[in-house]
């Protein structure tokens, strides 16, 4: 099966690379499309990869794996959404915009609703896969464990707390925190490490660059990919953003602040003076343990590290259904817009 891996933004490197992975050991062909804005930024540049949409269409592609909101519905091949995160309350996140045959999704939450807009649309085909860039976060390592422990020792601490707020202005805490952030480094025994989302406003990280070089124990990590940070982390603290999600699908602590989701599994304050209260309470055993619970069943059940090759398999089942799309039927209005987006 050939398979494009298709990159909009740096966030859909750590989405994609695990398929890409498993790609790989099944013999399978394969090219990354990076939009030329962040082909910098690209980690992987040794790998079959274009920042030409005119070259993509003359790659004889089965399927289109897209982790974004778009693809441009002249391609040949399943339009695959997979998805840039769990965070169900953020607007837009259910929505149905028509460029994809195919959604694959993480859990019983996402697959019922995406299962009745279905019945209403009749356009798109729904499997529920697990999520890819989950599969890194079962998996056990040595090495990184071995990297927590240095941590704590070099910097004399008992535990560690990352921070990763959103980038959204009007849901992120990282205006607001600076003080309890500065304070919970300096007078406890935790080691912060910040890690931003890769579109945070760069006047807000040049202000926490600033204190993570006035204050020892505050580091920043500009890595494209959190998975390893989510693995060392004790305790996060964030707002509303879909990293809570996974953090808790590794059954620990999670502490936010005027998160917009219905349904909170977590600690939600809407006090940012409260910060370093709430952490001593969230890290005792037990703290939201049922909720966690709960959230794990209905977001990712699977544990398994095998999202990705489930995700494959489905396209391959879309495949031997209903055939390879030569395009994706869509209004004047939706092709106008990917004109503008992606060109013809």
């Amino acid at each position: 099966m050939n398979s494009i891996l298709f990159c909009k933004n740096k966030y859909a490197f750590g989405i994609l690379e695990p398929i890409r992975k498993e790609l790989k050991n099944l013999n399978h062909d394969y090219i990354w499309y990076i939009d030329k804005k962040i082909l910098q930024d690209f980690p992987y540049k040794t790998e079959p990869h274009c920042s030409s949409i005119k070259e993509l269409k003359n790659y004889n592609s089965e399927a289109i794996f897209v982790c974004g909101n778009a693809v441009p519905h002249y391609l040949k091949g399943v339009k695959t959404q997979v998805f840039h995160g769990f965070a169900g309350e953020k607007k837009g996140h259910f929505r149905i915009r028509n460029y994809f045959d195919l959604y694959l999704t993480q859990g019983p939450y996402f697959t019922k609703t995406f299962i009745e807009k279905r019945k209403k649309h009749q356009n798109f085909e729904v499997t529920e896969t697990g999520w890819s860039r989950i599969d890194n976060l079962f998996i056990e390592n040595s090495d990184l464990n071995n990297k927590k422990v240095e941590l704590l020792e070099t910097y004399s601490k008992e535990k560690i707390l990352l921070y990763a707020p959103t980038f959204s202005p009007k849901l992120t805490s990282a205006p607001y925190l600076q003080k309890e952030l500065i304070s919970i480094s300096k007078e406890s025994n935790y080691l912060l490490i910040i890690k931003f989302h890769p579109l945070m406003n760069e006047a807000l990280k040049n202000e926490y660059e600033k204190l993570a070089k006035e204050n020892k124990n505050i580091l920043i990590f500009n890595d494209n990919d959190i998975t390893d940070l989510l693995k060392i982390a004790d305790l996060l603290i964030s707002d509303t953003s879909s990293v809570i999600y996974e953090f808790s699908l590794l059954n620990k602590p999670v502490i936010t602040f005027n998160n917009i989701a219905k349904i909170k599994y977590w600690e939600d304050s809407k006090k940012y003076k409260l910060l370093k209260s709430l952490v001593e309470n969230n890290l005792k055993k037990g703290t939201f343990l049922k909720e966690r619970d709960e959230l794990i069943k209905n977001y990712h059940p699977y544990t398994d590290g095998k999202s990705s090759s489930r995700m494959i398999e489905a396209v391959q089942s879309y495949i031997a259904k209903y055939g390879v799309p030569k395009k994706r039927e869509l209004s004047f209005f939706r092709r106008l817009k990917i004109y503008k987006i992606f060109g013809n």
